[in-house]
């Protein structure tokens, strides 16, 4: 039986969640988009809520293409609203749609929106060693810079908290715990 961090608990689509995606390094700015939508839905929410809805976002927001997004008119919007099989929370999702451009004005200028934020590490993932969840920190100075900077840029729905959660989502920190399985192979990436 292999230890996990015991905050993906015994549901399978957490399992796979964290065995699979959450801490590996990305850089694929789709991706990156992806989970800045998803976090900013998560706020006030559980991960595993949003996780169970994870497919009908890629859906229904045209597979995170932020261009698309980005060009969403108000029909789409009430659409989206009104579409049970996501979170509708108008300041969500108008949040994500907001947000879109202001990813994109980020990748007209530094290339990427990867570059951008990858930048705020040095482009290696930050190496904790936590021994406990309650070691773990909900957000960080540099969650703070981060949300600053973004917020500078026009974004939205994007806290210290928010974006700590994006960083560990996207391998940016390492915060799984010494002893969970993940650990080390994560680490191992960032070197």
């Amino acid at each position: 039986m292999q230890t996990r961090c015991p905050w993906c608990e015994s549901d399978p689509l957490y399992i796979r969640y964290h065995d699979q995606e959450w801490g590996v390094p990305c850089f694929d700015d789709r991706v990156l988009f992806e989970f800045l939508v998803l976090e900013g839905a998560q706020a006030g929410l559980s991960w595993l809520t949003i996780l169970k809805r994870r497919e009908a976002y890629r859906e229904l927001f045209d597979g995170f293409d932020p261009e698309r997004v980005a060009r969403y008119s108000e029909e789409k919007i009430q659409a989206l609203l009104a579409d049970s099989k996501i979170i509708r929370n108008r300041l969500k999702i108008r949040s994500a749609v907001h947000n879109a451009r202001a990813f994109l004005d980020v990748q007209a200028s530094h290339g990427s929106f990867h570059r951008f934020i990858w930048d705020f590490v040095d482009g290696r993932p930050i190496q904790n060693a936590w021994v406990s969840l309650e070691d773990i920190p909900a957000s960080t100075p540099l969650s703070e810079k981060i949300s600053r900077a973004l917020r500078h840029r026009g974004f939205s729905f994007v806290g210290p908290t928010i974006i700590y959660a994006h960083m560990q989502a996207t391998g940016m920190v390492n915060d799984h715990l010494v002893g969970c399985f993940r650990y080390e192979a994560i680490r191992a990436l960032g070197s």
